[in-house]
């Protein structure tokens, strides 16, 4: 789609050099034929080294935009990049394909389903009512049970097993918002990326990435009802416990801990090794190599002081 064309059907005034534009991408990975954006100042440093086409960018930005690239310049970045992702989301289902290439020794049940351009490896088994997406890539040794739905584009690596009624591809919770209070869909056009020795309890939700990939790395084990949003990175061999939910760019370094019902704000970092407990709530950064507890989030062991400290306030005031 050429660069003219595109910003004039999401309302950009632009009548520069003419490019052609083949998607959409991440400041960090956008290839030379792909539109990114900033809305974030958090994200100038990625702008600076962007190999971006053309980025879409406030006008207090406009001036950061580097050499070689174009700066589409509008008040709201990201509600023109959603309007821009609706030219690029893929049909719901594909029409033409091959069928899918099952590799020996696997077991398949009835009542699979399998879109298009599908390829399972050696010994893996799926259990009746799962649905495989298009473009889907299944590893070795993979056990599949019962109502999962794999979403286009997924990548499960080898000896992994998912659980009853899990969801892996699922859209990202991306929407932006018109000053009339409209909300408009940033159409979900990565991936999710599960790596070898991973364990999906029952009834997870794994979102694809807005833009990239959404990756559990090797060896993570998650619990039931986990919900994993939009471009999330969970680290080798982390734990995450029965209803955690991280939100949309948590990176989670490796052997990270989640205790049941904790959960995170948004892009942001759990150093490697560290322990979340129950119902903690992460909304900074925080280094690895501790134990955290409460909200606000704090050291576990200040935690108890804390609460010690208000259980002797409240028996003096009997």
């Amino acid at each position: 789609m050429r660069l003219t064309e595109l910003a004039g059907a999401i309302g950009v005034d632009y009548r520069g050099e003419e490019r052609e534009i083949s998607g959409l991408g991440t400041l960090k990975n956008a290839a030379g034929d792909q539109l990114s954006f900033l809305d974030n100042p958090k994200y100038l440093k990625e702008l600076a080294h962007t190999s971006a086409a053309a980025v879409l960018v406030s006008p207090k930005y406009a001036d950061a935009v580097p050499a070689g690239t174009i700066a589409l310049v509008d008040e709201e970045p990201y509600l023109k990049l959603a309007m821009a992702s609706a030219f690029f989301a893929p049909p719901p289902m594909k029409r033409e394909g091959a069928e899918p290439v099952i590799g020996e020794g696997s077991e398949i049940a009835p009542g699979v389903s399998f879109g298009k351009d599908v390829v399972i490896g050696e010994g893996v088994t799926i259990m009746p009512g799962s649905y495989i997406g298009d473009d889907t890539v299944i590893g070795d040794g993979t056990l599949i049970y019962p109502n999962v739905t794999i979403y286009r584009k997924t990548v499960i690596g080898r000896n992994c097993i998912i659980h009853a009624g899990t969801v892996i591809g699922s859209d990202g919770y991306g929407f932006a918002h018109t000053k009339e209070g409209r909300h408009v869909k940033l159409h979900q056009l990565g991936n999710v990326v599960v790596e070898d020795d991973v364990e999906i309890g029952a009834n997870c939700a794994i979102d694809r990435g807005a833009l990239d990939s959404t990756v559990i790395k090797e060896g993570a084990k998650l619990d039931n009802l986990v919900h994993v949003a939009h471009n999330c990175e969970i680290g080798e061999y982390s734990l995450i416990t029965g209803q955690v939910g991280l939100s949309g760019s948590t990176k989670l370094g490796r052997n990270v801990v989640m205790g049941g019902q904790s959960g995170t704000a948004g892009h942001l970092e759990i150093g490697p090794f560290a322990t979340i407990a129950a119902r903690g709530g992460v909304t900074k950064s925080v280094e690895g190599s501790k134990v955290y507890a409460g909200f606000p989030l704090m050291e576990h062991k200040r935690w108890l002081k804390l609460n010690a400290m208000l259980s002797r306030l409240l028996e003096k005031k009997k």
